[in-house]
């Protein structure tokens, strides 16, 4: 059994990726606060938590210091609890009032990717203590303070480049700093499955340099499979399913949301190809067969330079909720439970499934895991 934590964990897609793969799991905790944010002194409450006897009573602590200070909802853990279970309901809000000596040596899986917006490094040669203030810190530090077997740690592509290459520089001074072997790569939704370009961060650290010699980075693969197959039109919901990790797309005639198609007015705003200082030609512009990348903002009708726009009976609609969660590797199995708004925000943020389900057989293949056997 694989026993996983997560942060910044969102709708669940390392826990989705082990569940299409039919792998023994068991969620010891997840984090994310859904993008709320509140005013506290992070150094005196995180003392205070650590301070407390129980896992539940830190757990209460976090969470209660969100609901006493805001009236926004978490929408994330209304999804997430929705469609996973957590070991004694161990969702907690904040990874920074997030005690990992609590779970040291108990994880063998850490998955997360902190925002890139929390970078703000003092310089290439920064190491853990420089980044300080940021949730990048966070996630480090829960590395340090649980030791987990393997860690997981996704991000955008452009941090590489962030502040002239210093932020991306940090990192990995940082990772080498913890003491975790690791490799790290740019991976592309569209090389593992999905029709979508979305390129993404992975650094992959082993506690052990046994397991870490023994692991390479998964290799593209053919894709199979255009963003019209993954449509409503072709494929009602409830045919788009998972078997052992494979996508499985049965073909059929759906009828897409009336709402989603676009009005005169909002069809000509998308299809302009703005003002000299947004200007972007707008030929072949939808109906794409690879997708652009999913978007958090999807909903908000950007221009069809950057979101993703169809033509469905001679008319051009947006993609269905249902559509974009297809898109980034969720079967309809998963429930949407939030609203249109916040599933679209939900899926943008999500990491790629089936990019998961690649990496995880190959950090299978070392061996690391108790089960230690492959998916067939």
């Amino acid at each position: 059994m694989i026993k996983l934590g997560s942060a910044f964990s969102g709708i669940g897609a390392i826990e989705q990726a082990l569940e299409r793969m039919n792998l023994e799991h068991e969620i010891l905790f997840a984090i994310d606060n859904g993008n709320i944010e509140i005013e506290y002194d992070e150094g005196k409450e995180l003392e205070k938590i650590r301070a407390m006897n129980s896992i539940e009573e830190k757990r209460l602590y976090n969470n209660n210091l969100y609901k006493n200070n805001t009236r926004k909802t978490n929408f994330v853990k209304i999804s997430y609890l929705d469609n996973y279970k957590v070991k004694d309901n161990n969702f907690f809000y904040d990874i920074k009032l997030f005690d990992g000596n609590d779970f040291h040596n108990e994880v063998d899986l850490f998955v997360g990717g902190s925002p890139c917006q929390s970078f703000s490094m003092v310089g290439a040669r920064g190491g853990f203590e420089d980044t300080r203030g940021t949730l990048f810190y966070d996630y480090v530090r829960l590395v340090k303070e649980i030791q987990p077997k393997v860690f997981i740690y996704e991000n955008v592509y452009g941090l590489l480049n962030h502040d002239k290459g210093r932020t991306w520089a940090t990192v990995q001074n940082v990772f080498e700093e913890v003491g975790y072997h690791y490799k790290w790569s740019i991976l592309d939704a569209r090389d593992f499955g999905i029709p979508q370009g979305r390129r993404r961060i992975f650094v992959v650290g082993f506690k052990d340099e046994e397991y870490f010699n023994k692991f390479n980075f998964p290799t593209p693969k053919e894709l199979k499979f255009t963003m019209q197959d993954f449509l409503i039109d072709n494929c009602p919901i409830g045919n788009f399913q998972s078997k052992n990790g494979e996508l499985v797309v049965k073909k059929g005639k759906g009828n897409p949301d009336e709402k989603l198609y676009l009005s005169e007015k909002l069809l000509k705003y998308v299809l302009s190809p703005g003002t000299k200082n947004f200007y972007h030609p707008t030929s072949n512009q939808i109906d794409l067969q690879i997708a652009r990348a999913i978007l958090s903002t999807q909903g908000n009708s950007h221009r069809s330079s950057v979101n993703n726009y169809v033509t469905t009976n001679g008319r051009i609609r947006a993609l269905d909720p249902r559509e974009s969660l297809r898109l980034m590797g969720f079967p309809d199995t998963f429930k949407i439970t939030v609203s249109k708004a916040q599933s679209y925000k939900q899926s943008g943020n999500s990491i790629v499934v089936d990019v998961l389900i690649c990496l995880l057989d190959s950090i299978i293949e070392t061996g690391v895991f108790p089960s230690g056997k492959n998916r067939t």
